[in-house]
């Protein structure tokens, strides 16, 4: 990698940090972008972040977009390039974004993947409560659905952040972002259930006295151990749709809507920065609605 651009990655991944403050995983996410970039023009040495043209950076697109590319993950990485170069902007490296000019790709609305209550019910009923983290991963469920948060969020919850008393739960959001959402009785009774029997018998590390959700080993847990336990109840019930923890966070969402909920609720708890966001949801429900009519309209039968 030419020393130039390792030294403006380094930079950029500092000024996402600290200026942005945006979270780990977008940075990750933004840097390992620029990294796809770096690599396509490493036999080029003349091209630096200074002079590289609009040209290369189509031609780049366009090779990835040969690959086996969707046009969600083109956009995403044409957005981080764009703000690669706002940086080189910022910091007078550059006088233009060569990138401006270039069309991110139409990608309409992502409408994902809700479970229904009967099908939570069945993910839940598929937990074996015999195993020792058999109380946890029901906690665990139970939290992502009663209270809609990221998984991100849910590994590094802490228990001091359970507010009981007040019904709240504090957690950390992008760009460390905090904000109360409402824990009902539900759900805290599975957290407490998990906090007085299973947790008890785990020699916790004394870095992670205070995470709420540990492995056996009494550390932290991985995002993609939540997304392996949730993988293997999709099995045991027999589920058929793409599920992930981020599948809870949608259910949530989509069923306060149905019930009734106010969007602007929706949006805090939540932690979306902007209501555009939220309005996703508003979309699921107009598809039930047009299904609605197809069903029962006398003039579609």
């Amino acid at each position: 990698m030419h020393e130039n651009w390792q030294q403006e990655l380094t930079n950029f991944k500092n000024y996402l940090f600290l200026e942005r403050g945006l979270s780990k995983n977008t940075i990750e996410s933004y840097v390992r972008d620029v990294k796809k970039l770096i690599s396509f023009i490493k036999e080029n040495h003349t091209l630096t972040p200074k002079n590289i043209t609009q040209e290369t950076l189509q031609e780049f697109i366009y090779q990835i977009s040969k690959t086996d590319y969707n046009k969600r993950s083109q956009a995403r990485l044409i957005s981080s390039l764009k703000s690669f170069f706002v940086y080189l902007e910022i910091e007078n490296i550059r006088v233009d974004n060569p990138i401006n000019q270039i069309e991110t790709p139409k990608i309409g609305f992502y409408l994902p993947d809700v479970l229904s209550v009967e099908e939570i019910s069945l993910l839940i009923q598929a937990i074996d409560l015999s195993k020792p983290e058999g109380q946890r991963n029901l906690a665990i469920l139970e939290t992502l659905y009663g209270c809609g948060i990221r998984v991100s969020e849910l590994v590094n919850l802490k228990l001091s952040d359970v507010y009981v008393d007040e019904g709240f739960i504090k957690v950390t959001g992008k760009g460390n972002k905090e904000r109360l959402v409402p824990l009902s009785n539900y759900t805290l009774k599975y957290i407490n259930l998990y906090l007085n029997y299973s947790r008890k018998s785990i020699k916790i590390l004394p870095k992670y006295q205070d995470i709420l959700f540990l492995n056996r080993r009494g550390v932290i847990l991985s995002r993609v151990m939540i997304f392996t336990i949730i993988k293997n109840l999709k099995e045991i019930a027999g589920l058929t749709k793409k599920i992930s923890p981020h599948t809870f966070r949608h259910s949530f969402a989509t069923h306060l809507l149905e019930n009734g909920a106010d969007l602007r609720f929706i949006q805090q708890m939540l932690g979306h920065e902007s209501i555009s966001t939220t309005e996703i949801y508003t979309h699921i429900n107009d598809n039930k609605m047009r299904e609605a009519i197809l069903l029962y309209h006398p003039r579609n039968k």
